[in-house]
């Protein structure tokens, strides 16, 4: 009998549908993952929902596990949390993190997975790729002992980013966000708050993550002199403009792109770094960043949800029922 599964689909502007697939029988060094959660990576996801993907940048953007062309038809996602079924008798059994598409069951080689620590809770797991995305970050920024530094952008990455930061000594973290529920998350992470006009100036460092404009003009404001902007936000086909011609030469400031498709670390490999990310998420502290969840069988109500902001959320799982 063919296996049977169920994924999604974004079939056109804002629209998405949940389709059925027929997964492979596993092969020798395979692995059949049945999921339990995933999580909505939203700033990408809605590229994607939107056809925001600018052409020069489809092979760039395309998730390990993709399936159809950007704009659409395209199966997308790459937060996915399981357990392995069949497989190398190691894995049988073991809850796995692997960067899939939102689908209810799966093939996939075995080195394609990577198994979640026993301290980990499957759902809170999912942060897996965003935390990955803010150790890249860190690992651009270089923070040291003493560090002014604020994380402009009260998202996924940039609360991911503030939470690890907040474990270095003697460094000064503050949290800037137009969203004063953000405060609430900042609280629970261990750094300060602050709406974009009260924020702290004179940081050595800025981790830029709200997707925005006006975001990244405010985080060149609070730099001190000599002082770097480390870019996390992806812009999709969007342009920005940025008040260079103002003190931006004077006080020798600095702007760094940081994606997680690069390692940025030449000592360090894809799987360490993903490893890594994993053993961090022993830390409940991360449960402050997932804020809601619903049924798969929602999620081509919830996504464009998400997407629009009608409904709020930084990590929104997505619940299989398994």
């Amino acid at each position: 009998m063919k296996r049977s599964a169920r994924a999604l689909w974004v079939t056109g502007p804002g629209n998405c549908e949940i389709r059925p697939v027929f997964p492979p029988d596993p092969g020798p060094g395979d692995v059949l993952v049945q999921t339990l959660h995933t999580a909505v990576s939203r700033g990408t996801e809605t590229l994607v929902l939107r056809g925001g993907v600018p052409a020069n940048q489809h092979a760039l953007m395309r998730a390990p596990f993709q399936e159809g062309e950007f704009p659409w038809p395209v199966k997308y996602g790459y937060l996915n949390v399981g357990v392995v079924k069949q497989g190398p008798r190691h894995l049988v059994g073991r809850t796995v993190f692997c960067l899939y598409p939102h689908q209810t069951e799966y093939v996939v080689g075995s080195r394609a997975v990577t198994p979640v620590p026993d301290a980990v809770p499957p759902e809170r797991a999912v942060l897996a790729g965003t935390v990955e995305t803010a150790v890249n970050a860190l690992w651009d920024a270089r923070p040291m002992v003493g560090d002014r530094i604020a994380v402009v952008g009260g998202g996924m990455i940039g609360c991911s980013a503030a939470a690890l930061l907040a474990r270095f000594p003697g460094v000064r973290v503050q949290l800037v966000d137009t969203d004063p529920s953000r405060a609430a998350v900042a609280e629970a992470l261990g750094v300060s708050f602050a709406a974009p006009e009260q924020a702290l100036r004179d940081n050595d460092r800025v981790l830029h993550a709200s997707a925005s404009e006006a975001g990244l003009a405010l985080s060149l404001e609070l730099l001190a002199p000599e002082g770097e902007v480390v870019e996390l936000s992806w812009y999709g086909d969007r342009r920005v403009s940025l008040p260079l011609g103002e003190a931006f030469h004077s006080r020798r400031l600095r702007i760094r792109g940081s994606q997680v498709g690069t390692v940025a670390r030449p000592d360090r490999d894809y799987a360490q770094r993903l490893a890594l990310s994993l053993e961090l998420l022993a830390d409940p502290v991360f449960d402050a960043l997932i804020t809601g969840s619903s049924p798969f069988e929602e999620l081509p109500e919830v996504l464009p949800r998400l997407a629009d902001g009608s409904l709020p959320a930084l990590c929104h799982r997505i619940d299989y029922g398994a």
